[in-house]
């Protein structure tokens, strides 16, 4: 029986436009919803820029997994959260300023998403298609509250190369290239599988009883954390080799596309 589904948002739910068919949505949502099924979005886009794309009513029902899976916000309060130290997002500021001086450095903490002042505002503009709160600083290692979780943004794709660079904080946070353009930086083995797994807590859900939507080497760890893993066409071969099964594209509605499926025939 399925009972929470979890999709991941950018390249899964969302299209390349980074919208979605609010119509369709409502629909298979009332479809959810009259089989008691949970719905959450697990993505490194900040809380409350996820309840902004879905609207004050329908994020009302979602289970919000956000900021990189370091905390859980439902019906707009936060029930969980994981921080990584100030100490530790500090040094690693420092070592992501000396591999590159024209990627853009996120730093989010409980009060906002910082940039730097000189972030060019078209690398300003992405990034708040993610954040909803964004303010520049001129010095992040001036931040003093501890991190949410600390984002890379690099036009210039590098950011499989540059993840190596850091890998000598492995053993104090959790550090993923989701793809050439993103890296993730949170709190130690805090990632979208141990978050997942918080919730299935809370909710008394079980790993088989969850499907999960992904299409980033970010979504592993939540593929291991469900049933039935669904890769979306569009995503890398290393994700879909590790998924149970692959769904049509993001721009082809895979995910609801599915749920529907899924629904009239098991749930």
């Amino acid at each position: 029986m399925i009972k929470l589904i979890i999709t991941d948002l950018d390249g899964t739910f969302l299209t390349s436009k980074s919208d979605f068919d609010q119509q369709e949505y409502q629909r298979i949502q009332a479809l959810m919803h009259d089989k008691d099924i949970i719905f959450a979005a697990c993505t490194g886009k900040q809380c409350e820029r996820v309840e902004e794309l879905f609207g004050p009513e329908a994020s009302k029902d979602i289970w919000i997994l956000g900021d990189s899976a370091t905390r859980i916000k439902h019906q707009g309060q936060y029930v969980y959260e994981s921080l990584l130290p100030n100490t530790v997002g500090r040094e690693i500021i420092q070592t992501l300023d000396s591999i590159a001086s024209d990627h853009v450095i996120i730093a989010c903490t409980p009060t906002a998403a910082f940039i730097k002042e000189t972030t060019p505002e078209e690398e300003a503009q992405k990034v708040r298609g993610s954040y909803a709160v964004v303010q520049k600083m001129a010095d992040l290692a001036d931040i003093q509250e501890d991190f949410v979780k600390i984002t890379v943004f690099d036009p210039k794709l590098r950011c499989f190369e540059s993840v190596k660079s850091l890998q000598s904080f492995s053993d104090r946070a959790y550090i993923v290239a989701s793809e050439a353009a993103w890296i993730d930086i949170s709190n130690h083995n805090v990632h979208k599988g141990t978050t997942v797994n918080e919730l299935q807590k809370r909710l008394h859900v079980t790993k088989a009883e969850t499907i999960a939507f992904g299409d980033g080497f970010n979504d592993l760890e939540l593929f291991a954390q469900a049933g039935i893993s669904f890769a979306m066409a569009n995503a890398f071969d290393e994700v879909k080799a590790r998924a149970d099964f692959v769904t049509k594209s993001n721009d082809e509605n895979g995910v609801l596309r599915t749920i529907e499926k899924l629904l009239t025939t098991f749930a």
